[in-house]
């Protein structure tokens, strides 16, 4: 019988898990509804939990959810764990809610269970955070990733996913301050652990991070291929998204690999 190392190694070669992929979009702009990118478009966020073009996982049913800015400074978040496309009330809510800043997410699972507290975005203090990815092999780096969340952090841990606590990571790895820099940082202390002892894991790690006055995305990843993500910018608007929201791809820029979106507020949109 194999010695546990090993077997993990098997398991992790042998799970179709590892390809799928969550859908997401983040808005940061003037103020308008939800609606307009989350259910409206051709190719809405809500279309693409049923019928994903770009994801090796067409459908994502495994809950959803949304965060958005108002008029306090922590932000708004309605999760669920049933599919985007048989909540009734989300229409409702897409249309009637308005935000200058807001992320949606379609979740497929890589192997948490579907819970509320499981569903994206993740919210602590100000701060936004949404992932569509995998950290290796979760089973196995799971106490060393959140070995990384400073006690002041962990209490905002309420779920069980790889994504929340890398989220948490970042925060205290200087996030408030430096969410690039410690972005970077966090990616660095990642790669060598799915590239370290022997493993050549999956890590992908396609989010975005907001506090809800600058917008920040990244698009990485370390022994596969980076998944997908998409922006557009039109005026003081930008929008990103895991696959364009309609058939128009000319308006819709790839982000390259292993690069960043910046939207601070008064600034030019950089990559």
């Amino acid at each position: 019988m194999p010695h546990p190392p090993a077997m993990l190694k098997a398991l992790h070669r042998s799970d179709p898990r590892e390809h799928l992929m969550c859908r997401w979009i983040a808005y940061r702009g003037e103020t308008i509804p939800l609606e307009q990118y989350v259910t409206a478009p051709a190719h809405s966020l809500v279309v693409q939990s049923q019928r994903a073009l770009e994801s090796t996982a067409a459908t994502n049913g495994d809950g959803f959810g949304m965060g958005w800015y108002g008029e306090h400074p922590e932000p708004g978040l309605y999760r669920e764990v049933r599919p985007a496309w048989s909540d009734e009330n989300l229409r409702y809510l897409c249309r009637h809610i308005q935000s200058h800043l807001y992320f949606a997410h379609v979740r497929a699972a890589t192997g948490t269970p579907i819970t509320r507290p499981n569903c994206h975005p993740f919210a602590c203090g100000r701060w936004l955070f949404m992932h569509n990815g995998i950290i290796g092999t979760w089973g196995r780096l799971r106490r060393k990733v959140e070995a990384l969340i400073p006690d002041a952090f962990y209490g905002s841990r309420i779920g069980t996913t790889d994504s929340e606590a890398v989220f948490l990571a970042i925060l205290g790895a200087g996030g408030d301050k430096d969410p690039v820099g410690a972005t970077a940082r966090v990616l660095a202390t990642l790669t060598e652990m799915v590239s370290s002892d022997g493993y050549h894991e999956p890590l992908r790690f396609t989010a975005a991070l907001t506090n809800g006055r600058d917008l920040y995305a990244f698009r990485y990843a370390a022994n596969d291929q980076a998944n997908s993500l998409y922006y557009r910018v039109s005026g003081g608007n930008v929008v990103i998204v895991s696959e364009p929201l309609d058939a128009d791809r000319a308006h819709w820029k790839p982000v390259p690999p292993g690069h960043a979106i910046v939207a601070r507020e008064g600034e030019r949109v950089a990559v």
